[in-house]
């Protein structure tokens, strides 16, 4: 089975160069394949509420 490039050569009658240009050309403009957002979690066996702020920071300056 014949290359993108080949294929594109053969049915436009264009010179390997242009054929090349053009499918990187396409490439470039073509927007990428979104993913989906994942977000992983972790149990750790703590828990630490977040309602007061002023507490999670006294407890993160103690660690």
């Amino acid at each position: 089975m014949p290359a993108e490039h080949e294929r594109l050569r053969r049915a436009e009658g264009i010179g390997i160069s242009e054929a090349v240009n053009r499918l990187i050309r396409a490439g470039l403009a073509a927007p990428p394949a979104a993913r989906p957002y994942l977000h992983r979690t972790a149990a750790v066996g703590i828990t630490v509420d977040v309602a007061n702020v002023g507490e999670v920071l006294d407890l993160l300056d103690q660690a």
